[in-house]
């Protein structure tokens, strides 16, 4: 069986191993063999192939603890709107016409480009309104074409105004299907999705947390984003929108919750008692101007905090190095202190943190022997010519530009900057017609939204 490994001039484990000068990662089989000196590697395994001239930095492939594949041929509109006037003029009339074949060729574009910030690992929620399309199974399809790591699941809706009405049996029937489409895939992982609780009828709602219960389904939702869903959650319930969440008993499953801004100290508690992980979505929350998530309160309360890109219509990138780099800035102003979250804390949240939200650290998320290789090799370009502090060069300089080599369960899908199993140029061609067909057939050109001119 072949051996490769992969050589920086720094390895970052964001393991027990630590940081390595001169390191290398065997790769075989699928799984990482050893981490060591490059040296010692050469010497045990002089048969392998090498990867890296010793420049640059190895670590684990980042993952996207929270984005919206749904949105991937709607980038670059609405950035003025607030998050629920986004939601009523973008992505709510885009839900309602999105197919399996959108979600398929969508999700192979947003997969390359987040597979050149970094990304081995994404977890998607698609959000639709297309009845008896079961178009989140195109997400799973456009996965297994580009080969990335993920965690997929529908973001159903049943009570937003404006949208095309989905029956509980509906949203049943498309998580089922989902989950079926999944199967026992190695790489591919399913969650059931709640778009927003507020969103959701009272009957669906119910419903969903007894399918959880029933099937140990683990659960992908929003959760305190804006602080109006904290008012209108009182005024529909009498509570806020996680004391609902745990009322009635949908925090007793594993729940990754996107956003957590709007937190009081008893919603922290309340996490904390229940294990939710959350997702930092900072690039989306500044777009949105939806708030600042409190981090560094939550990681010292015990709570996995992951990083996302959020959508692509919410970003509007997928660029996750940019995310990275922009969640510690945030933190640093909302704070006005430079050391209230430090370039390793933010890479920890990227890798192993967000394996550790998403259930997966046994697997991924560091480099270490026995786990999954998935693997990230930066050259040493012109942003990492000269690293000083590896982690500090690889979240505030490096960009997808640095991205050379990247591995997911030992394949090799980037190879010194070019796709190994993709058309680049053929993804880009198959998107344009199905991205002006949504726009038009979603009313964003004639709200001139979308500047596509009209066919």
């Amino acid at each position: 069986m072949t051996a490769t490994i992969v050589r920086g001039e720094w390895v970052l484990t964001m393991g027990p191993l630590g940081d390595l000068r001169d390191g290398g990662v065997l790769i075989r089989g699928g799984a990482i063999e050893a981490v060591d000196a490059y040296r010692a590697l050469r010497d045990a395994f002089p048969d392998a192939e090498v990867v890296g001239d010793g420049a640059g930095v190895v670590l684990p492939g980042l993952i996207n603890a929270h984005t919206h594949l749904s949105e991937a041929l709607v980038p670059g509109m609405g950035s003025e709107l607030t998050l629920f006037e986004w939601g009523r003029r973008i992505v709510t009339p885009v839900g309602d016409h999105l197919t399996r074949e959108m979600a398929r060729v969508g999700t192979q574009l947003r997969a390359i480009e987040m597979l050149r910030s970094g990304v081995t690992t994404v977890n998607d929620m698609f959000v639709h309104g297309n009845r008896g399309s079961f178009a989140s199974l195109g997400v799973v399809d456009g996965l297994r074409s580009v080969g990335l790591r993920g965690v997929v699941s529908f973001g159903a809706e049943d009570a937003i105004e404006g949208a095309t009405p989905l029956t509980v049996g509906d949203v049943v029937d498309e998580h089922e299907a989902l989950a079926g489409h999944v199967g026992a895939d190695r790489r591919i992982g399913f969650r059931y999705g709640i778009g927003t609780l507020l969103g959701q009828s009272d009957g669906l709602l119910a419903r969903g947390v007894e399918l959880c219960v029933a099937n140990g389904w683990a659960v992908h939702t929003h959760l305190a984003e804006v602080r109006e869903e904290n008012v209108m959650a009182s005024l529909r319930w009498g509570r806020r929108t996680i004391e609902h969440a745990e009322a009635i008993g949908l925090l007793d499953v594993p729940v990754l919750a996107g956003h957590g801004i709007w937190l009081t100290e008893d919603d922290v508690d309340r996490l904390v008692r229940h294990g939710v992980a959350v997702s930092y979505n900072p690039v989306a929350n500044m777009i949105l101007g939806s708030g600042v998530c409190p981090v560094q309160r939550l990681r010292r309360a015990g709570i996995a905090v992951g990083v996302g890109t959020d959508g692509a219509a919410s970003n509007d990138s997928q660029n996750m190095l940019e995310a990275v780099k922009v969640g510690v800035l945030l933190q640093k102003v909302a704070a006005t202190d430079p050391a209230v979250m430090s370039a390793r804390d933010a890479l920890a949240m990227a890798t192993i943190e967000g394996a550790r939200a998403l259930g997966l650290d046994d697997r991924i998320g560091s480099l270490e022997p026995g786990k999954r290789a998935d693997v990230v090799r930066l050259a040493g370009t012109v942003e990492l010519a000269t690293v000083h502090d590896p982690y500090q060069q690889v979240v505030f300089c490096a960009g997808p530009r640095s991205v050379r080599d990247a591995w997911v369960e030992g394949h090799r899908l980037l190879a010194d900057g070019a796709l190994v199993d993709l058309d680049e140029d053929g993804v880009i061609e198959a998107s344009r017609p199905l991205a002006r067909e949504l726009a038009e057939r979603a009313g964003l050109v004639e709200a001139g939204l979308s500047w596509l001119p009209t066919t």
